[in-house]
């Protein structure tokens, strides 16, 4: 039987409803230069990657010139925060979830592709800061998902085996990562999906099979 002893959350499209920032914020940026990321592309292809990959995945694809990268990373974060700060809010049921997911016991983290400072802000903004042991971003990885390295980097922290951990993702590159990390995967559509019940039925189906 597999016993689990940690739950790790991806965060934009599972604990912030942040899917829709990231991508205005870029194409903001982007538009300045007269370029833009499709809706069809930023679902299809995009959705869950970092502003670096996806800014080389135009230069490959559409000759966008890479020493724009810099500015535009740096100009798509502050785009970013300006809608954090503005829009980012405590949600009940994920405070309700954490909240009892670590009076249960479990070992909780977050690793995302977003960089150090919009994790750190965007849990500060949503309350869920004080039920985490720690946060993973881009910037403490050689690889981004879909690459498995942030998950396993953070089972590493907390000293446990993949089946002892179940990872919490929305989108294809996260999903990738996690089955790659080893872990137990809980699949979400959205944010509104993160509640404690149904966090707890799918350790209880992993842990009764």
């Amino acid at each position: 039987m597999n016993k689990i002893k940690a739950v790790i959350f991806d965060m934009d499209g599972v604990l912030i409803d942040a899917r829709e920032w990231h991508y205005d914020s870029l194409n903001a940026a982007l538009r300045i230069f007269g370029t833009e990321i499709s809706r069809y592309d930023h679902l299809i292809t995009f959705d869950g990657l970092p502003t670096k990959m996806k800014l080389d995945m135009l230069s490959i694809e559409g000759g966008f010139p890479k020493g724009l990268h810099q500015f535009v990373n740096e100009l798509k974060q502050q785009y970013t925060l300006e809608i954090v700060y503005a829009k980012c809010k405590p949600v009940f049921q994920h405070q309700f979830a954490l909240s009892k997911l670590k009076s249960d016991g479990y070992k909780m983290a977050v690793c995302s592709n977003s960089v150090r400072k919009s994790i750190d802000i965007m849990m500060e903004k949503s309350g869920l800061s004080p039920y985490l042991d720690f946060f993973l971003s881009n910037q403490d990885v050689v690889k981004s998902k879909p690459d498995p390295e942030i998950y396993i980097k953070a089972m590493k922290m907390m000293k446990l085996k993949p089946e002892e951990c179940l990872i919490v993702e929305d989108n294809e590159n996260g999903v990738k990562a996690a089955l790659a990390s080893g872990a137990h995967l809980f699949k979400v559509e959205s944010p509104d999906d993160v509640y404690y019940y149904n966090i707890r039925k799918r350790i209880d189906e992993i842990e009764n099979a």
